[in-house]
């Protein structure tokens, strides 16, 4: 193949103006890991991309490289963890040690009024991870694909929801559907043109 991978951490990609971020697991290692860019070059993303581009947040349906001409219109993709893990399977560990670097983009962020959870783990993440930690309500909703949860302590209205993670895994069992996905992708641009 002779593929040189891009193999170091990945910070997220989109519109510095975002007010719709979404938090993923971590770059899969044939994914990101090989092309630079989160969410881009495997199948994840090609789902994930479809969907943002059916609900207008993204200028083309796929993502197969950095210079591909992909662009986000207020909307931002990220992840909980930085670096590809062993068996593309992130630790609570491993999302701690990233948390820094979550933290510090997200407050690189600040019209973001709309979070995305892409999946249990990232909602964790997001849960301990400024500005939605302390912003949940007590006790901490549990996570399901289509949930709703508001967030307190700010002027305006913020928002997290969650959706199923949109692994091949999670795709090809029919766990997550291109309609569940659309679904969590419409609300949020609800939510973005109802919040002041």
């Amino acid at each position: 193949m002779g593929e040189q991978y891009w193999g170091r951490p990945l910070a997220g990609f989109g519109d510095a103006a975002a007010r719709l971020v979404l938090v993923g697991l971590a770059p899969a290692a044939h994914g990101g890991n090989r092309t630079g860019r989160v969410f881009t070059g495997d199948r994840s993303g090609e789902f994930l991309f479809a969907g943002l581009w059916r609900a207008g947040f993204a200028s083309q349906p796929e993502s197969r490289g950095l210079s591909d001409g992909l662009t986000l219109c207020d909307a931002y993709v990220t992840a909980a963890v930085r670096c590809a893990p062993p068996d593309n399977k992130p630790t609570p560990g491993e999302r701690d040690r990233c948390r820094p670097y979550l933290t510090e983009e997200l407050s690189l962020l600040p019209d973001a009024t709309v979070y995305v959870a892409l999946g249990a783990f990232a909602y964790d993440a997001l849960s301990k991870t400024p500005p939605v930690a302390g912003a949940l309500p007590r006790p901490r909703p549990r996570f399901a694909h289509g949930a709703e949860v508001p967030l307190s302590g700010c002027l305006e209205s913020r928002w997290l929801l969650c959706s199923y993670h949109p692994s091949q895994r999670n795709v090809f069992t029919g766990l997550l559907t291109a309609a569940m996905l659309d679904s969590v992708l419409a609300r949020a641009a609800v939510l973005l043109t109802t919040t002041p």
